[in-house]
């Protein structure tokens, strides 16, 4: 047993949207951070989101320069997978929704990862425990699962399976805690407790747009004003990335065995055109011009 070990080092494996995002964090907690992603474009661009987001905090009096100079310092974008990991006493996966490439990212930081290092993945459904067993060392795997905006929403799912150990569960609270987050323990179920809740009330909601019962906007104030949701169902859809919600999906409606947990045919036609949210520009709504947009919708 590995026992509890003071993080210094991460590594965060996928420069994508949430990856940039627990990197980010991470840095400015003060832990020397590599950011690490197969394919050297989505590596830029991760770096540059962690960039253009400080300094929209600086713009907004938020941040500082010299926070800026001290967080960058801080962070390191590697091309290589066993470099990235060689020292890190916490390694996050942050990776596409797909099991057998997280499996493929476990069994390799089964053989470059220090042994004390805590394996966590960003998973918003899959079962851990399918993960945990492509490593020698399924007692250190754990859910570490982080919401978008990651340096901004203050949850942190932690998710236990039956394999793990308990002093793995008490490092990832501590690590919580240390980035600024409240965290809750949940077992280790198809979609955990947040995405099983969050993906069905946002495919509703497409349901509900497709059906013609009210406008996007209209739905999603419904639910700002009428349930205190800070954002509504379809914007946080866009927000997260319809092509992530329409995986959750799936692998719920596989898991369960329920045709219920099945994307709407809007979702998935809005996923086919590459309409993916906010990271493309479009999705449910118009975000090219960086405030969202109503527009018009295929096949309504």
């Amino acid at each position: 047993m590995a026992g509890i070990v003071p993080v210094e080092r991460v590594a965060v494996i996928g420069a994508g949207t949430m990856g940039a995002g627990i990197a980010q964090l991470c840095a400015q907690a003060g832990w020397r951070t590599n950011l690490y992603d197969a394919f050297p474009e989505g590596l830029a661009a991760g770096m540059q989101r962690i960039s253009d987001f400080w300094d929209a905090g600086i713009e907004r009096g938020k941040t500082t320069e010299a926070e800026k100079k001290a967080w960058s310092a801080n962070l390191y974008a590697v091309t290589d997978f066993a470099e990235a990991v060689e020292e890190a006493d916490l390694v996050i996966e942050a990776v596409p929704e797909n099991l057998e490439l997280k499996q493929d990212i476990f069994a390799r930081l089964d053989s470059h990862a220090p042994a004390h290092a805590l394996l966590a993945t960003n998973t918003s459904g899959l079962e851990i425990s399918q993960i945990a067993t492509a490593t020698s060392r399924p007692e250190r795997v754990i859910g570490m699962h982080f919401f978008n905006p990651v340096p901004i929403m203050k949850l942190l799912e932690l998710v236990r399976h039956d394999g793990i150990a308990e002093d793995t569960i008490e490092a990832a609270e501590a690590i919580g805690v240390a980035l600024g987050k409240t965290t809750i323990l949940v077992r280790d179920v198809p979609g955990f407790a947040t995405s099983r809740l969050g993906v069905v009330l946002g495919n509703e909601a497409i349901r509900m747009l497709a059906d013609g019962v009210a406008s996007a906007s209209d739905i999603d104030t419904a639910m700002q004003l009428g349930y205190k949701h800070p954002l509504g169902p379809l914007e946080l859809s866009d927000l997260v990335g319809l092509d992530v919600r329409r995986d959750i999906l799936n692998n719920l409606a596989i898991a369960f065995d329920d045709d219920r947990y099945l994307p709407h045919p809007l979702l998935e036609a809005l996923v086919q055109e590459g309409s993916l949210g906010k990271k493309t520009g479009v999705g449910i709504y118009d975000w090219s011009s960086g405030e969202k947009a109503e527009r018009k919708l295929p096949g309504l």
